[in-house]
């Protein structure tokens, strides 16, 4: 295993340090328990935002905190959930009593460890909604959930509500303002390479020089099945058409097209997937109206991509173009 790191047990704290020492303008780390919050946090009479989950999905989430996404991300230990003992804290941290929306993917520690921190919260009487994002349309059950996971769409539904609280939206209207973003996403990705977990120090799953892995999770789940490697453009259609047919688009649909990097890929190369997912979206006769493209919810230094589809609206679009300021997502502010 070569990874510049120090000590596979110190991988987390010493990355949150450093990230916080790059971003002292945007944001507070605390270290005892870590969370990261926005600088100006609590905002007065803003709804708040929190998400959290496994180090090792960076910029997810700690990179989306600042102006118009979070107001605070809760890391846990490499591909492990955040305990109830540091999301409560962060939750108090960024409360300015309008309550908090809490973000959160579908996988079972998330999902338990999230509820237990809402349940403390409200003992303290904080309003709390809880928003559960499950995009994946690859497996309805993995290793890691029950039901669909969430994996591309989070950062979707983290920059959208974070423009809705950022407007001034109350705490019903942003969390269902998330809820319909989730409600009309769907991904799907792929593997060509398996990462490697500092502290196991080997790769995660096996594959062939010749092989991928159709439907991989970002923790390297199992997907929907290995095949041989196939051109950029076969696996873009594979990955595609199970998004576009869970979704429903049909001619006309006005969309967001997102294409994910895990880590290990190139820009040319997603650059490559999304001219292909542009095409056959054109010929469809969908309107892509809006994109993204690049490593913004990873899997260490696996190699492969996700491409997530959003429907939108004049609402949703208005939304996403709304001014944000984080480390890894800016524009208009």
């Amino acid at each position: 295993m070569k990874k510049l790191i120090n000590d596979p047990k110190s991988v987390v704290d010493e990355s949150v340090q450093g990230f916080g020492l790059a971003n002292a303008d945007l944001v507070t780390v605390s270290t005892d328990p870590t969370f990261i919050r926005r600088l100006d946090a609590p905002v007065s009479g803003k709804v708040a935002l929190v998400s959290g989950g496994g180090s090792g999905h960076e910029p997810l989430h700690a990179g989306f905190v600042g102006k118009g996404m979070l107001d605070a991300a809760v890391p846990g230990a490499v591909f492990t959930s955040p305990t109830p003992d540091q999301i409560l804290p962060a939750t108090l941290a960024v409360d300015s009593g309008a309550g908090v929306v809490h973000i959160v993917k579908n996988y079972t520690g998330d999902v338990l460890n999230f509820e237990t921190a809402a349940e403390l919260a409200e003992a303290e009487g904080i309003s709390i909604r809880t928003v559960l994002v499950n995009d994946d349309v690859a497996v309805e059950d993995s290793l890691y959930t029950a039901g669909r996971r969430g994996v591309g769409g989070t950062v979707l539904v983290e920059k959208i509500a974070g423009a809705a609280a950022e407007r001034g939206d109350d705490l019903d209207t942003v969390a269902s303002t998330a809820s319909r973003v989730n409600a009309n996403v769907r991904s799907m990705g792929v593997a060509l390479s398996a990462c490697t977990v500092p502290h196991a120090g080997t790769p995660s799953f096996d594959l062939a020089e010749d092989e991928v892995e159709i439907g991989i999770g970002i923790h390297g789940e199992p997907g929907r099945h290995r095949i041989p490697l196939e051109s950029a453009d076969a696996i873009t259609d594979r990955l595609l058409e199970p998004v576009l047919s869970d979704l429903g688009i049909s001619r006309g649909d006005r969309v967001l097209l997102f294409v994910n990097g895990m880590g290990g890929t190139p820009l040319s190369e997603l650059y490559i997937v999304y001219r292909r997912a542009a095409q056959v979206l054109a010929d469809r006769g969908a309107v892509v109206e809006r994109s993204l493209v690049g490593n913004y919810i990873t899997a260490l230094e696996m190699q492969g991509c996700s491409i997530s589809v959003l429907r939108l609206n004049d609402e949703l679009t208005e939304l996403w173009d709304a001014p944000v300021h984080t480390a890894a997502l800016r524009w208009g502010a």
